[in-house]
């Protein structure tokens, strides 16, 4: 008697055992697709800021025409350029402001496809990472992966520009100088230097500005799995 009652109570303990562990497997998965989606959405969120700041920089005007990126005068010069304008040099000074911001539009092009390899090589981690971070952790994301690479591609694009201009060369014998006296701060020592740690800066900064735009309004974006994704962030 006593084996026939324990009989059904095990045989039901099994059966509650094999649904708990059916539910935990099914868990398991939606929460694996989940990840797999919000990778989905991130490499999406990526490919459009990378395709919409390259797009909007790497044209002419993209920088010059554009007063949240455009690119000053070194701080240096930018100090001096009153006197340089009242002794007759506006044309100088003119020309090598447009210079700078010509060689930062003409090298950004040359940043889409490490852009897109970043994104391409992207980790669920990583894509994981991003969703739950800040609303900048796109575009900072883009930054640790690509900015030492790109600032070696951009260098020589933008020295090829800005070497045209005269004083471009005068400026950085002057500026060599005075950092080495401490007038001048380092990284304003060099024109090419200087152009394409801005230009690189500008860069991030409308890839920021595109991260804003579908963190803000995913629906807006037309992308299902941007919406699925950033919708309740």
């Amino acid at each position: 008697m006593q084996r026939r009652q324990f009989t059904p109570a095990l045989a039901t303990l099994f059966l509650a055992r094999s649904a708990c562990l059916a539910l935990l497997g099914e868990a398991a998965n939606a929460f694996a697709l989940g990840e797999t989606e919000a990778a989905s959405g991130v490499r999406a969120a990526l490919v459009r800021g990378a395709d919409s700041a390259v797009s909007l920089l790497g044209k002419p005007g993209g920088f010059l025409d554009n007063p949240q990126v455009r690119i000053p005068l070194p701080g240096a010069l930018k100090s001096a350029e009153s006197m340089l304008k009242m002794l007759g040099q506006q044309q100088k000074v003119d020309d090598l402001v447009n210079s700078m911001n010509r060689a930062a539009e003409s090298a950004v092009p040359e940043a889409k496809p490490l852009l897109l390899n970043a994104v391409h090589s992207m980790s669920v981690e990583d894509a994981v990472k991003i969703v739950r971070g800040s609303d900048t952790s796109v575009t900072d994301f883009f930054a640790t992966k690509t900015r030492a690479p790109l600032g070696e591609k951009f260098l020589p694009i933008v020295t090829a520009q800005t070497e045209k201009v005269s004083l471009a060369a005068k400026y950085n014998a002057v500026a060599s100088k005075g950092s080495s006296l401490g007038l001048v701060k380092p990284e304003d020592a060099n024109v090419e230097q200087y152009v394409t740690r801005k230009a690189l800066d500008g860069l991030f900064f409308m890839i920021g500005q595109e991260e804003k735009k579908i963190r803000a309004d995913p629906v807006g974006t037309g992308s299902a799995i941007l919406k699925a994704v950033f919708g309740g962030h």
